[in-house]
């Protein structure tokens, strides 16, 4: 069926930057604004791709990609938390040097066959007609971002940890005040966003695209952080607005094999666009953006020493 092949693709399409933005989501939380995910996804899609051919397991390649994008977050922590560097310049900068490095490190992959994640096949499940190949025939990074969306959900709103990160993100000074350790929370927030970012990436070259494509990560990164805006920096949200870039991705290539009377340049630019225009309807509710957003997003912390 074709809708059903769409579907597919839309969940493919849509995943890495559900991933992406849950990551981003809670490094946010924490009041860190870390505008370099696009080059911790090129990272990640480097790095596994590279670990998964040379090992021959793509679930190498996984743990490379996640590897690598936490460690990539780990030197933005360093310049912004510890070096008190501006995090909006340091993460610019960082995305462009992530694009960079993934270059030089892939050259000599640029055009080898990947090896593909092969999808999970659930018994009895995935027989069951339309919902069966859309839910329980899908691999293994599917089922891990869904269960990303629940567990930080859960540990945002129902966790003492997950209390003490969104007070950190609403005022860091109180929070220290009050014992909680501002530095080493968001050090662990900017890991897990780094390594969810790594996860992304190696999605996008194991099993989205399963080979190697300099800046093969095409501005998703940047679309993860509108999501985040999108989303109120609500988790729920983050997984309704990553299926419906997904889709807005999606449908322009298959706009484009219909043959639909538009320029090919328009249609590719359409995620994009769609991007700008919902970034442009949020800002009109800008009562509801700032009840959300956290008070202390992107300002440096200092101890008192």
């Amino acid at each position: 069926m074709i809708i059903e092949a769409i579907l597919l693709t839309v969940i493919t399409a849509a995943t890495p930057l559900v991933i992406a933005s849950v990551g981003e989501l809670v490094t946010e939380r924490s009041g860190v604004l870390n505008l370099g995910v696009e080059g911790m996804m090129i990272m990640g899609a480097v790095c596994a791709f590279a670990a998964a051919q040379l090992s021959g397991s793509p679930f190498v390649g996984l743990l490379a990609g996640i590897v690598s994008g936490a460690a990539f977050s780990l030197l933005f922590g360093f310049l912004t938390l510890t070096l008190v560097a501006n995090q909006v310049a340091t993460g610019l900068a960082l995305t462009i040097l992530g694009l960079g490095i993934s270059g030089m490190l892939g050259e000599s992959f640029v055009g080898i066959p990947g090896v593909k994640l092969q999808p999970i096949v659930i018994p009895l499940l995935s027989d069951i007609p339309f919902v069966g190949p859309l839910l329980f025939h899908q691999d293994i990074v599917f089922y891990l971002s869904i269960a990303l969306v629940v567990g930080v959900n859960w540990f945002l709103f129902k966790s003492r940890a997950g209390l003490k990160l969104r007070a950190i993100g609403d005022s860091h000074s109180s929070a220290h005040a009050l014992g909680i350790s501002v530095i080493r929370t968001r050090y662990l927030a900017v890991m897990f966003g780094g390594a969810c970012a790594g996860l992304a990436g190696a999605q996008l070259s194991l099993v989205y695209t399963p080979q190697w494509v300099e800046n093969m990560s095409a501005g998703r990164g940047w679309i993860a952080l509108a999501l985040v805006v999108f989303a109120s920096w609500r988790p729920w949200r983050v997984l309704a607005g990553g299926y419906l870039f997904g889709a807005v991705s999606i449908g322009q290539l298959h706009a484009q094999a219909f043959g639909i009377g538009l320029p090919s340049q328009f249609l590719s630019a359409m995620p994009y666009v769609a991007t700008i225009v919902v970034l442009i309807i949020i800002s009109h509710n800008r009562r509801t953006t700032l009840i959300n957003t956290p008070a202390s997003l992107g300002k440096p912390f200092v101890p008192d020493r």
